[in-house]
C-alpha cells in the first residue's frame, strides 16, 4: 500500500493544500492521500493555533466527496507536541501490512528538518517529496540534501535522492498557486473577501464561527518548541 501524508496546521486550509495533495497523490499513483492536522505544532514557539476542533473541521468540509484524499484525526488523538516522528511510527502501526509512505512538504519546512525531533529516524519510516517553490537555489537545495547524512546520493538526472536507508527524496512542482493560509486570516481580519481562495465550504465555515475576526483564548492553543 502506498499512501501520502501531507501535514500541517491548516489554519486554514485553503487550494493550495487540496491542489498540491490531489497532483502528487496522482502522480506518484498512490492510493491516499492523507491530511493530517498538527494538533499541538511543535514548530509554532511564539505563534498561536485555531482550536484542532475547528482546523479538523475544516479539513473534512474542504475534501468533499474526493475519493484519494482523506482526513486522519491521528495527532488530535495524542497528548502532548505533536512530533512527526511519533507519527509516522503510529501511522506503521495502524495499518497492516505496514504501508509505503510518502511525506510531502514544501521546501520552507524542509529546509528546517535538522532542527525535528530525531531527524535522522524520519528516514526509516518515509519517503519525502519536496514541493520545490522559487527563492531558493537549486545548488543549495542539492547541497542540502546531500549534507544530511554520510552516504546520500543522487539518482542520476532525476529530481530523487536515495538515502542510506533505502528511502528516498523526490522534488516535484506541483501547480503553483500563491495563496498562504497567514495572508488568509489577515484577510478576515481586514474584513475582505477569501472567496475562491479556499474550499466555499470552508469560507461559510469561517463566516458562520466568526473565526479569525477576533481572537478569544477558547479558539487558541499556544504551542511550545520542538
Amino acid at each position: 500500500m502506498k499512501i501520502g501524508i501531507l501535514g500541517g496546521t491548516f489554519d486554514p486550509i485553503h487550494l493550495g493544500h487540496l491542489r498540491s495533495a490531489e497532483e502528487i497523490g496522482q502522480e506518484l499513483d498512490l492510493q491516499k492521500v492523507y491530511l493530517i492536522p498538527s494538533a499541538s505544532p511543535p514548530h509554532k514557539i511564539k505563534a498561536s493555533v485555531l482550536l484542532f476542533e475547528h482546523r479538523l473541521a475544516m479539513v473534512n468540509l474542504a475534501l468533499g466527496d474526493s475519493l484519494k484524499i482523506e482526513a486522519l484525526d491521528i495527532e488530535g488523538k495524542r497528548p502532548g507536541l505533536s512530533y512527526t516522528i511519533e507519527t509516522l511510527k503510529e501511522l506503521h502501526n495502524k495499518f497492516s501490512p505496514a504501508p509505503e509512505v510518502f511525506f510531502v512538504l514544501g521546501m520552507d519546512a524542509f529546509i528546517e528538518i535538522k532542527t525535528w525531533k530525531e531527524y535522522h529516524k524520519l528516514f526509516d519510516y518515509t519517503h519525502f517529496v519536496i514541493i520545490r517553490r522559487g527563492g531558493y537555489p537549486p545548488e543549495g537545495l542539492e547541497a542540502f540534501i546531500l549534507g544530511l547524512a554520510p552516504g546520500v546520493k543522487r539518482a542520476p538526472e532525476t529530481d530523487t535522492f536515495l538515502m542510506p536507508s533505502g528511502k528516498t527524496i523526490v522534488l516535484k512542482a506541483p501547480t503553483f498557486m500563491d495563496i498562504s493560509s497567514t495572508h488568509i486570516r489577515e484577510m478576515v481580519g481586514r474584513g475582505q473577501s477569501i472567496r475562491f481562495l479556499v474550499p466555499e465550504s470552508v469560507r461559510q465555515y469561517i463566516i458562520q464561527k466568526g473565526l479569525y475576526t477576533v481572537y478569544s483564548p477558547p479558539e487558541i492553543v499556544n504551542c511550545s518548541g520542538e
